[in-house]
């Protein structure tokens, strides 16, 4: 008899575990899906969707919870936990973090062509780290903050498949999980990236288990972390047909924070749109396009990507003096993954 009830039991979580996931992928824009998934038809290789207009809830997913390689998105994991920290006052974006010869790495960034030793803010990394994708400044923000801190916090945060794993460029430091060479840096759901920078720019740092931040410093930490998302330097996706004008004085529409590898790209962020937020991510994998070009052609499907979800969901155009913390949004606005 006990063993009948543990069976029946076994299969009413599967059960439910399994409606959850259905439930996970639904989409309430058919007509947006539709337009999506024909650009995604065009497109040489994969492609993960998630976007919602947070003010209507209107939604499209498409492969949005696959775990995929989060690239140099992984970095909004990070800017999460400095942003968290520096809200409850266990760090300060002005604290000085040194840049040591041996500290520097190839790749994207500016830090691994400046002389060594150089100290700099740790506003200053963290805006490296973003605005160009900077990995040595990433590594010197694990060295500060440690890959266990945001791995904790996004488990926490029921960001399940969300990691990262190691420092970028540099072989793994210690044991890692069996998925690590698969995914390299870190990995992620297009779902729950998208919930992480959504955090970020809506100012929901707290952490369950963890002590309630104080509102205003979290919304002093929350803008410094907007401004940068806003300063991103990488525009050729999510950007590219949206804002076609200089925004460099009144402040960008869209925050965002890119990714790429040879066979991925990805971007990731928020439209300050005038009839609501817009949140999204969009990640292109197994391209078979392989050029660093502004022109490769998973950037370019992101763009038309982009473009369709702001058509289809925002008729009166995009704001930058709408991109403060908070979003505009009530509190109680559903995230689109709870803890």
């Amino acid at each position: 008899m006990q063993t009948m009830r543990n069976r029946n039991r076994l299969i009413a979580l599967i059960l439910v575990t399994s409606v959850r996931l259905v439930s996970a992928q639904t989409t309430n824009d058919p007509a947006l899906e539709k337009k999506l998934k024909d650009i995604i038809a065009a497109h040489h290789g994969k492609v993960a969707v998630f976007a919602q207009q947070k003010s209507t809830g209107k939604t499209v997913a498409i492969d949005a919870d696959i775990p995929l390689q989060a690239a140099s998105t992984i970095k909004l994991a990070m800017l999460f936990e400095a942003t968290r920290q520096v809200a409850g006052g266990q760090a300060k974006w002005e604290e000085p973090i040194t840049l040591k010869a041996t500290d520097r790495v190839s790749g994207s960034g500016l830090l691994t062509f400046m002389d060594a030793p150089l100290t700099l803010t740790m506003k200053d990394v963290a805006t490296l780290m973003v605005i160009v994708s900077d990995n040595t400044a990433t590594n010197l923000m694990i060295d500060r903050f440690t890959t266990k801190a945001v791995d904790d916090d996004m488990t926490a945060l029921g960001l399940d498949q969300t990691w990262l794993y190691k420092k970028s460029m540099v072989p793994p430091s210690g044991p890692m999980p069996p998925d690590q060479p698969k995914y390299g840096l870190g990995k992620t759901t297009a779902r729950q990236m998208a919930t992480v920078i959504e955090r970020i720019g809506r100012c929901q740092l707290d952490v369950p288990g963890k002590t309630p931040l104080p509102t205003d410093s979290a919304t002093a930490a929350c803008q410094t972390a907007l401004h940068m998302l806003q300063s991103q330097f990488y525009r050729d996706a999510i950007p590219r047909y949206l804002e076609t004008l200089d925004s460099t004085e009144a402040g960008s529409g869209i925050a965002n924070k890119t990714g790429g590898l040879e066979t991925t790209h990805s971007d990731v962020g928020i439209i300050a749109g005038r009839s609501g937020p817009i949140v999204l991510a969009l990640y292109t994998y197994d391209n078979v396009d392989h050029a660093w070009t502004s022109d490769n052609e998973g950037t370019v499907t992101m763009a038309k990507l982009s473009r369709a979800i702001v058509q289809a969901w925002e008729t009166k155009g995009i704001d930058g003096k709408l991109m403060v913390p908070g979003l505009g949004l009530d509190p109680k606005t559903p995230l689109p993954v709870k803890p």
